[in-house]
């Protein structure tokens, strides 16, 4: 996600944190402290409210990577890779590959709400335990607050809209029934945007009515909608790329330089005479390199040009996302998206480069596919 920063590793995954993380904390603590314990227990000092906020705020927060985690492990538990997980204003989100059937998906997806809801449980019942033997006092007033509020994180993610739990739950039934998965990730999604226009809606309603905490409902819906959108979209490639191997998908021929050229050479000899933004490099042995994008050519000063070697500012083919000419697409790009290698794909077979697929030979595979035309000519496309 733009504007997060890595923070540091949970269970093996990195751990990213958003910048509006803190402001959440924040807001957290001050209708903690100002309004909650100030009303459920009376009479203490600020201070004592104001320590006990706080505590409360980063408990929540804590509780949130709790749920975010029981994410990533029973992924990984499943054979499914897990990139990171970044913590935000709205909660979590775990960044993660496609389960290869609908029980690891449905497994994938209630972990997180149960593991919510056994923490609510647990904190409410630990707050009880702090009234019956100390009195209400703070503590057990801020362990009440901390369980209800993971009782109402797992029950509002378990609702059926995509890209809360329930809708992958709901997701993971569908394709369970009908064997299609993106047929069912369309269905989630369109479930998310209803459900995120209802609460826009109900959020605007309450906002105008004085009720300040509905703007939050309706940035809630606004993301769902934006999230659900982008499910649909993407359900929507896969169908088109379905049974596409990347051989039929590829550019080819495509122009390569020699990586041992200089930036400036190479600008003036390959760089000038391409069509793609995207340059593949080849060794002495004629094999491939890496890939350098204009982007990296042009942040090498002009006096350095001469001096340095295009290979030592290009993407090295150990980082490089690539495969077969009879790889499917969907497979490859999986690999491809963002958190992973990226685009574009080099094909290479037996150590030699036959072609590239790049963003654009995606984007022309659909509309070709919204125009009833299945298979894709392998030649080269102009960009």
């Amino acid at each position: 996600m733009n504007g997060s920063v890595r923070v540091g590793h949970v269970l093996g995954v990195p751990l990213r944190m958003h910048w509006s993380a803190p402001v959440l904390i924040v807001l957290l603590a001050y209708g903690l402290g100002r309004e909650t314990l100030p009303a459920w227990t009376p009479g203490r000092t600020g201070l004592v409210y104001a320590v006990a906020s706080v505590i409360g705020a980063f408990l929540l927060m804590g509780s949130l990577l709790l749920h975010e985690a029981a994410h990533a492990v029973t992924a990984r538990g499943k054979g499914v890779s897990v990139e990171d997980v970044t913590l935000w204003a709205l909660g979590g989100m775990t960044q993660m590959g496609r389960p290869r059937t609908a029980k690891i998906a449905f497994l994938v997806a209630v972990s997180g709400p149960l593991t919510s809801l056994v923490i609510g449980g647990v904190a409410v019942g630990a707050g009880i335990g702090a009234r019956a033997l100390a009195g209400w006092g703070v503590p057990a007033a801020v362990l009440i607050w901390l369980g209800w509020a993971n009782l109402l994180l797992g029950v509002f993610n378990l609702l059926p809209a995509a890209p809360l739990d329930g809708g992958r739950v709901v997701q993971a039934a569908l394709w369970w029934r009908t064997g299609d998965r993106d047929r069912a990730e369309r269905a989630a999604g369109r479930s998310g945007q209803i459900f995120g226009m209802l609460l826009i809606a109900a959020g605007w309603f309450s906002f105008v009515r004085g009720d300040g905490s509905g703007l939050w409902l309706a940035l809630v819906g606004l993301f769902m909608m934006v999230v659900a959108n982008a499910e649909r979209q993407r359900a929507g490639v896969n169908t088109a790329l379905r049974g596409v191997r990347a051989g039929e998908a590829m550019s080819s021929p495509v122009v390569t330089g020699a990586d041992w050229l200089p930036v400036g050479r190479f600008i003036d000899e390959v760089a000038a005479h391409s069509r793609h933004s995207a340059l593949p490099l080849l060794d002495f042995e004629g094999r491939p390199s890496g890939v350098v994008n204009l982007r990296a050519l042009a942040a090498v000063p002009a006096g350095m040009r001469e001096e340095r070697r295009v290979r030592e500012v290009a993407m090295p083919i150990t980082r490089c996302t690539v495969a077969t000419s009879d790889e499917l697409l969907s497979e490859v790009l999986e690999r491809a998206r963002p958190g992973g290698a990226g685009m574009p794909v080099l094909v290479v077979d037996d150590g030699h480069l036959e072609g590239i697929v790049t963003a654009h030979d995606v984007s022309r595979l659909f509309q070709l596919h919204s125009l009833g035309i299945t298979t894709a000519p392998p030649e080269a496309t102009p960009r």
